[in-house]
């Protein structure tokens, strides 16, 4: 987990106070982003207005529920964004203005109209928002919306939930993420590599019990290293002796010696490029940057050119360092160290973003000095989202591979995925969710649009028949629990790509309430 900031001042604003946990997470700019956010929900189901919910109460900038049906009996039993003076009035407008009443900040809006037709009328219509997302929408519907949404530009989650079950699909073209917020997050320190300012820092301390650990693994380590032929450590049994080097000079319990040996394992490493980072920056993005490259296309292009002139084959400094148990001026001075090679470091990455915007006649202030200095500090763990098109998976065959190592797995939950889309089938051809009617004749229907599937995809694998008979069960309803925890789900995925900080799921994520097991695949 990320250690959260230091609580804000006394004097914070209102809107500060309001957010501030939230704020702990993504940032000031995090949240700026979200303020300024639209989004557009394709009918209020239950789990779309769950999905909506969750990024209301944050403060999203907006939202438009498209949906021209009225409100029923049966989504008052699964929706609580309705009741039941709303039944027989339009579900858009209703759904809208108890979700409105979450929070003030945020403008609800809606459309009374047929997604279908809208896609007729107004194509252009979606062009507003930063993602759509579409609940129970039907087969020919989704294939029109994602080729759509996939031309021009605009992320689009199309999701259903059923019972007990819950599926979701992210389609997106290229998402760019600079804040990616990693589990292990590598703390570069150049233990390895000093720079000057920090080599001269280190000369000029004494080991002492008030000093930051990080001084005293530094002299610790120029010994080990001259006894061990100038390599540093790698291996574990290196770094065991290295501990036991750092042990052995303590005299009694001095805490920032604890701090040193406890910090061996995850102190060195930094400053190199991962392979991951590497495929980017050899990305034809990067290499090949032009007039239509976005900003963070051209903060890779300047990181690249750093990393091979200046950097000489390593990272900016993030300029970043842990807490550590220490006198207040001896840390101040070692973080400041750090904070001026990494200011350094910004400048010329800055510079020669400029640069490059100059090259490509594109304006000036489209990347800021800010905006370096925070793509610096995470230059090390920055990522890209690429994805595949919803329609591409009504292709015959379409990574019939994968299902089929799915559908082999032992407690996998491609059989669900591949159900529910049986379940868009027979909705398509019936006009009707299976169950509705009837539950055994449906799911006899249900089984053979499944196996049908499968075999043209030439998997023999058989589908579960129990799985066809729980989904015909529901008769197409939501249970609201499901859909709340699905959609709640489904929100951080919106906050994730909205923000553009932390990756979001990779690309289809399936719920089983049964089981309470998740999993994501890549399709």
């Amino acid at each position: 987990m990320m250690s959260s900031p230091a609580p804000k001042s006394p004097e914070m604003s209102d809107k500060n106070r309001k957010y501030d946990r939230q704020i702990r997470l993504w940032g000031e700019h995090g949240q700026a982003i979200l303020e300024g956010a639209q989004i557009c929900l394709i009918n209020a189901t239950g789990l779309g207005t769950e999905i909506l919910k969750g990024v209301v109460l944050p403060g999203i900038g907006g939202f438009t529920i498209v949906d021209n049906g009225l409100v029923t009996e049966e989504d008052i039993g699964c929706n609580f964004f309705l009741d039941p003076s709303s039944v027989g009035q339009s579900r858009a407008k209703s759904s809208m203005q108890l979700l409105q009443e979450l929070n003030p900040d945020v403008n609800g809006d809606y459309v009374d109209e047929n997604v279908d037709q809208l896609i007729d009328a107004q194509p252009d219509f979606f062009k507003t928002f930063d993602v759509v997302v579409a609940t129970s929408v039907n087969e020919r519907t989704i294939i029109r919306l994602s080729n759509l949404l996939w031309d021009q530009k605009i992320p689009l989650l199309v999701c259903r939930s059923i019972g007990f079950y819950g599926v979701a699909r992210l389609q997106i073209q290229e998402h760019c993420i600079i804040e990616t917020h990693p589990d292990n997050r590598q703390t570069d320190l150049r233990l390895e590599y000093p720079f000057e300012s920090l080599k001269k820092h280190m000369n000029e301390s004494e080991i002492t019990t008030k000093v930051p650990w990080l001084v005293v693994m530094y002299k610790t380590l120029q010994e080990w290293v001259s006894a061990h032929g100038g390599k540093y450590p790698s291996s574990y049994k290196e770094k065991s002796t290295l501990r036991e080097l750092i042990r052995s000079k303590m005299t009694g319990e001095e805490e920032n010696f604890e701090e040193a040996i406890k910090a061996v394992n995850s102190s060195f490493g930094g400053g190199k490029p991962s392979s991951a980072l590497r495929d980017i920056l050899q990305d034809d993005s990067c290499v090949n940057i032009k007039k239509e490259s976005n900003a963070f296309w051209i903060m890779v292009r300047a990181l690249r050119d750093f990393i091979d002139n200046e950097g000489a084959g390593m990272l900016p400094v993030p300029g970043v360092i842990p807490d550590m148990t220490a006198d207040t001026n001896s840390y101040i001075a070692l973080q400041t160290v750090y904070r001026t090679q990494a200011a350094h470091d910004a400048e010329i990455v800055y510079r020669r973003t400029r640069q490059l915007l100059k090259e490509l006649t594109k304006p000036n202030d489209l990347i800021t000095e800010r905006d370096v200095r925070l793509f610096c500090r995470e230059a090390g763990n920055i990522a890209i989202v690429r994805g595949s098109k919803i329609a591409d998976e009504y292709d015959k065959g379409y990574k019939a591979t994968q299902i089929s190592a799915g559908l082999e797995t032992a407690n996998s939950l491609m059989a669900h995925y591949v159900t529910l889309r049986a379940v868009d089938k027979f909705q398509a051809e019936h006009g009707y969710l299976p169950g509705e009617c009837q539950v055994e004749g449906d799911t006899t229907r249900i089984k053979g649009l499944a196996a049908k599937m499968v075999s043209e995809w030439g998997i023999t694998t058989p589908i579960s028949d129990d799985l066809a008979h729980e989904i015909c069960r529901y008769g197409g309803a939501e249970i609201h629990s499901i859909s709340a925890f699905f959609g709640g789900c489904i929100a951080h995925e919106l906050i994730k790509l909205v923000s553009k900080q932390y990756k979001p799921f990779d690309n289809t994520f399936v719920y089983d309430g049964t089981t309470s097991q998740t999993e994501t695949f890549k399709l």
